[in-house]
């Protein structure tokens, strides 16, 4: 078998099991900390998570501040006042804690606060001009997988349309996993989450750029999640499921530090900006779709990936795609793009952003515009 030439390069420390977020004082302690910044949002405060990081973090002797203005989809608006908290604070160290979205805002924040400018200056690859803060982050969910990737999406606040900003400097130093913060996820919120971490196992797997460790990583974390999703969805309170969702979040996250993403994702974005799709719904419609396109290219990849199935009625591409349109259909999200309220005659102005989106470049196979029309037209808008 031929391994082609790679370079991996793991930047995250890895601490996983329940109650391990009473040991972030002590990793943040381990950093040099002094002076910490909290990233949150309002939700994961009332759960009780961000005020318990905070006990940790003092029970260590570290000062904190805390920033709960995060919401979904961060903008541009968050970062530049989670950065105003910082800067008055003269914090040495990050933490974010809760889903995708604090993640995200706590490394827009570590960029701006420490290389100034705007975060358009950040969009693209190796754009920092100077160190990082150390970053720690405590997912409060298994879905984007931030806390293993250097990347950071934002919105532009007057477009929403989504920028992605990657240095390895601002990758976190430690991601804390502790399943227990998982179980007070809202159903819904567990759902598009775990079909967001599902969907970057399956595009990761076959992009361009993946190579022999990504991929095993991408398969691990299919594993994982494929054979758990419905068990979290039945027994939200099964603390062993959740570890698992948890884990596999992480690995595909990991998985696309070094393989990146694919045209589901790039389906999905202007769905989210232009209607408000939940970003874990617009990939779960789009994904079984660009399983079939990619299918006469990378057909026995994703065979491989049906064959490692719990539940996949046939080891083929085909029986992969089927296997993801029951997923999202235990998972309760809408199936088609008209339950999303997305009408036919926007697919016009939704397909050309869709080619434009980043990540359409790692595809595996070459994609255009006029094959974004098919797609979307395939996930069924509103006639």
């Amino acid at each position: 078998m031929w391994l082609e030439p790679f370079d991996f390069h793991p930047l995250t420390r890895v601490i996983y099991g329940p109650g391990r977020l009473d040991d972030l004082g002590t990793v943040a302690r381990e950093l040099g900390a002094r002076r910490v910044l909290v990233v949150t949002d309002p939700g994961i405060v009332r759960a009780g998570h961000a005020p318990r990081a905070v006990e940790s973090l003092r029970r260590a002797g570290i000062e904190t501040v805390l920033f709960d203005g995060v919401e979904e989809n961060p903008t541009t608006r968050h970062v530049r006042a989670g950065t105003e908290v910082a800067r008055s604070a003269e914090v040495d160290l990050i933490v974010g804690v809760g889903g995708g979205s604090a993640m995200d805002c706590a490394k827009g924040i570590n960029f701006i606060l420490c290389c100034g400018g705007e975060m358009k200056d950040y969009q693209g690859i190796g754009k920092a001009t100077g160190p990082l803060l150390p970053l720690i982050a405590v997912p409060t969910t298994a879905g984007t997988g931030s806390e293993t990737q250097s990347f950071a999406l934002i919105a532009d606040e007057h477009t929403h349309r989504k920028m992605a900003c990657g240095d390895k400097r601002a990758a976190c130093r430690a991601a804390i996993l502790d399943p227990e913060v998982t179980l007070s996820q809202p159903a819904k919120v567990t759902a598009a989450t775990s079909i967001d971490a599902i969907s970057h196992a399956v595009e990761s797997f076959v992009t361009k750029r993946r190579n022999p460790l990504s991929r095993a990583f991408s398969l691990a974390a299919w594993r994982l999640l494929e054979s758990s999703f419905e068990r979290v969805l039945e027994k939200p309170d099964d603390l062993e499921a959740r570890g698992a969702m948890q884990l596999g979040a992480a690995f595909a996250g990991a998985a696309i530090e070094h393989s990146m993403l694919g045209a589901a994702h790039s389906a999905a974005n202007p769905l989210t900006a232009r209607f408000g799709v939940v970003h874990g719904g617009a990939v779960g419609v789009m994904l079984p779709h660009v399983v079939r396109f990619n299918a006469q290219v990378v057909g026995d990849d994703y065979a491989r990936l049906a064959s490692e199935s719990k539940g996949a009625s046939e080891p083929t591409a085909e029986g992969l795609a089927r296997r993801l349109e029951e997923l999202l259909r235990a998972s309760g999200l809408p199936t088609r793009l008209s339950e999303w309220g997305v009408p036919a005659d926007a697919i016009t102005e939704l397909a050309p952003e869709a080619a434009e989106q980043w990540t359409a470049n790692f595809n595996p196979r070459p994609i255009t515009s006029a094959d974004f029309v098919v797609l979307y037209r395939e996930a069924g808008p509103a006639g």
